[in-house]
């Protein structure tokens, strides 16, 4: 982790096996900023209803209303834009503790190239035009490293950008936002060339992933180390609000659904899903799913969503499936122990889901259609984000691969 957090018995002994969440192992003080910054007004803190420690869980299931709409519509099997044309399919695994990438031929289930990024790659990043690859390297690395998804390699030398934890772009593609979690603000950059346009800086510690609402008017951001999720205006970049998720809460992973109606919040010590109504900012339900609740990823259809758990203290690891119709758990795939899935995507054709294995220098290939685990795959040390590409979809808004 990157602070020393102050956790409840109960939560130290959840964690006690976790080396470290979903942002690594970097120091809590920020470097020196030499960003152009601003600091937007905030909104008061929203409220939650009494906390009764397990956020959320005695709330009522969100159900929604009936809708037709799918915001991952342009996302399913085959849907291919003509922008990757021409580009290879491969997986790509940033090793965060070893400074390398690691490119998966997902018909083999081999490694077939390792290439050195920065300092601490955490995430590789697909540009919003599709036609380039980014490993974000944060500690230490202060850098973008570009990749050529036409041939899998580097294509040119690492790109100057202050702290990129995660990366992710505005639906209009005007922007960059690369989520300096260290020094806890969203910087607005060219998304060509990375200049800075403008900064916003969060009271949320741990600030991390993201994800837009579906007209795409704001975003929400996740902060782990302070238990909060902080709403954005996308025109302005001012903070809209925050809304607490508990005192112990670690949010990670967020996903909006296809009805875009709710947000889903991975919550890696409550071990379920926070829903969260973006619009109102209020928690309206929670759903539990396994230990150490991290990354989300729909199916192609839109019809579930799988939900990497890491294992917690058994280091167990397993993935959730979500109905998002019935909100509710339908299936469960073990992987057995030592196993720590984290982050991944699903292939273009949707029948594999990968996840790299965080704590166990691996990654993990699923059958979607039986859960069956088809492949565990040594790479480097502490894989961490990684994107399965090309992928259907018209844009990118970053991340490992959030198309629509």
């Amino acid at each position: 982790m990157r602070r020393t957090l102050s956790l409840t018995a109960a939560a130290a002994l959840a964690l006690s096996s976790v080396l470290t969440a979903c942002s690594g192992g970097k120091s809590a003080s920020s470097a020196a900023d030499a960003n152009a910054t601003s600091t937007p007004s905030t909104s008061p803190t929203l409220s939650l209803p009494p906390d009764d420690g397990r956020r959320g869980a005695a709330l009522p299931p969100f159900r929604g209303t009936a809708s037709t709409r799918n915001i991952y519509a342009a996302d399913a099997a085959g849907m291919l834009s003509p922008a990757v044309a021409g580009q290879r399919s491969l997986v790509y695994v940033p090793n965060h503790g070893a400074g390398t990438v690691s490119v998966i031929d997902p018909a083999t289930f081999k490694v077939i190239d390792t290439y050195a990024t920065g300092g601490g790659p955490q995430h590789v990043i697909p540009s919003w035009d599709l036609k380039t690859l980014y490993a974000a390297n944060d500690e230490g690395g202060n850098s973008l490293t570009p990749i050529d998804p036409r041939t899998g390699k580097r294509a040119g030398p690492n790109l100057p950008v202050t702290d990129p934890y995660n990366m992710y772009f505005t639906p209009d593609g005007s922007y960059a936002i690369v989520v300096e979690e260290a020094n806890e603000k969203l910087t607005f950059r060219d998304p060509h060339t990375f200049a800075v346009h403008d900064s916003t800086k969060v009271d949320c510690a741990g600030v991390d992933h993201i994800d837009f609402s579906a007209d795409g008017s704001y975003f929400l951001a996740t902060c782990e180390f302070s238990g909060r999720l902080v709403k954005i205006d996308t025109a302005s970049h001012a903070v809209l609000g925050y809304l607490d998720l508990g005192k112990n809460a670690m949010p990670q992973d967020i996903k909006l659904d296809p009805a875009g109606e709710i947000f889903y919040v991975a919550d890696m010590t409550a071990n379920g899903l926070e829903e969260v109504d973006g619009a109102s900012m209020r928690q309206v339900g929670f759903l539990p799913t396994g230990p150490e609740t991290h990354g989300l990823y729909p199916s192609r259809d839109g019809s579930v969503m799988y939900v990497s758990n890491r294992g917690g203290r058994t280091n167990q690891g397993s993935v959730s499936v979500v109905n998002f119709n019935s909100r509710t758990v339908v299936a469960t795939w073990a992987i057995p122990a030592p196993s720590t899935p984290d982050m991944g995507g699903v292939s273009a054709d949707g029948s594999t889901l990968w996840l790299s294995g965080r704590r166990n220098n691996e990654v993990y290939a699923f059958d979607t259609a039986t859960g069956k685990l088809r492949a565990r795959i040594p790479v480097g040390t502490e894989p961490h984000g990684l994107a399965v590409w090309p992928q259907p979809g018209r844009y990118s808004l970053g991340h490992t691969g959030i198309l629509r």
